[in-house]
């Protein structure tokens, strides 16, 4: 059982259902600690998880607060309408949905705390990623990768599962700013394919007219 802070961006008292019904211990906290030293400011939990449904301006100040003061683990909980404002720069190590279910939020933050304590490696099926070292591997295999294939892919096996639109991974990997096309992404995962070769190339998976997945289990 894993230990959560909940940081609300605004005064509220609801979360989601799917939430609450975890076995989790869950903290409710309207604002970051001003002195750690002082007893009951402390955050002691596996995961900090920031709140960014309503208020995204918000919900993105306490993201980069909670980043520089804290080494917890940062999962942000959004809805569909403040997602696509979301960016990487904020710091989160994550984002959930608000209608997630419960199997979905429990999957995340045991995610999260197992990747913390794999001290900065990836790894899903046959593909290795380690973040401090900057390399990836497929099969054991290194990976001649460019700086946005390994942001891509690392992207892509931080979220094993999820269907990640074109738009999506353009914001996250590319930056919000970016002004060239979706296509750009359709380019990259090509290019990433090819070097991940006939045997890993279907860790990646297209999902008709939405965007692309990535699986630990090789499709197709």
């Amino acid at each position: 059982m894993a230990s959560i802070c909940v940081l609300l961006a605004r005064d509220a008292e609801d979360l989601p259902d799917a939430l609450t019904m975890l076995s989790h211990d869950l903290e409710r906290r309207t604002e970051l600690p001003t002195s750690p030293s002082l007893p009951g400011q402390a955050v002691t939990a596996d995961v900090l998880l920031i709140d960014a449904r309503e208020d995204a301006a918000s919900g993105r100040d306490l993201c980069l607060r909670a980043r520089a003061n804290l080494d917890q683990p940062i999962l942000l909980l959004v809805s569909s309408a403040s997602l696509p404002v979301v960016q990487r720069s904020w710091g989160a190590d994550d984002f959930v949905l608000d209608r997630a279910t419960a199997a979905e939020f429990d999957a995340r933050v045991r995610m999260l705390i197992t990747a913390k304590h794999a001290a900065g490696v990836l790894s899903q099926g046959a593909i290795v990623i380690d973040e401090e070292a900057y390399t990836a591997s497929a099969g054991g295999q290194p990976l001649n990768l460019t700086y946005t294939e390994f942001e891509l892919l690392k992207h892509l096996v931080l979220h094993p599962g999820r269907v990640l639109t074109r738009e999506h991974l353009l914001s996250e990997v590319w930056g919000y700013d970016y002004y060239g096309g979706t296509r750009t992404v359709d380019v990259h995962i090509r290019r990433l394919r090819a070097k991940l070769g006939p045997e890993h190339d279907g860790h990646i998976t297209t999902v008709r007219n939405v965007g692309y997945r990535f699986s630990p289990v090789r499709e197709g």
